[in-house]
């Protein structure tokens, strides 16, 4: 299980380092290109949620981060024990959700930098923590939609042996 918090500390340490390094050495709003028409860096500040809702609600994240790293923590301790893919997912969750909270506690907004335009949309501007709770969240659907196909195979088969 100790390896799972590390991972957290992991994605944490990378997404507060690139973000230090925008800060440092990026203009707000300056741009620079890295593949033309699709890949930017853009130095960007965020103080609401994805997508840019629920502007300056610090209060509101800081209560609700709290929760979640509580629950992420206790959901580790009781269930990713029997999966790894659960508790790698768990892991990248919480590193994601703590990267941004440090953001919003220290600076009362988020540091975001990654900017593509993928079929003409202008997709939000976002940061390592959001990536690693985008594909933490993915994993955790995927996870639940297996093991739901897997207990249907369990209890499909279990009828089917009853009526035989």
């Amino acid at each position: 299980m100790f390896l799972y918090y590390i991972l957290a500390l992991l994605v944490i340490a990378i997404d507060q380092l690139s973000k230090w390094v925008v800060v440092k050495t990026m203009e707000l709003g300056e741009q620079i290109t890295v593949i033309d028409n699709f890949f930017y860096l853009t130095s960007h500040r965020n103080s609401g949620a994805a997508w840019g809702i629920l502007q300056g609600q610090m209060g509101f994240f800081y209560v609700i981060t709290v929760v979640v790293v509580i629950g992420l923590i206790y959901f580790m301790q009781k269930y990713a024990r029997e999966s790894k893919l659960l508790a790698i997912a768990l892991s990248l969750i919480l590193g994601g959700a703590i990267g941004n909270f440090i953001d919003r506690l220290f600076m009362k907004e988020v540091v975001d930098f990654f900017d593509f335009i993928i079929f003409g949309y202008d997709y939000p501007i976002f940061n390592i923590a959001d990536s690693a709770l985008v594909v933490g969240v993915i994993l955790v659907i995927i996870i639940t939609i297996i093991d739901e196909r897997k207990e249907k195979l369990k209890n499909d088969s279990t009828a089917q042996s009853n009526r035989n």
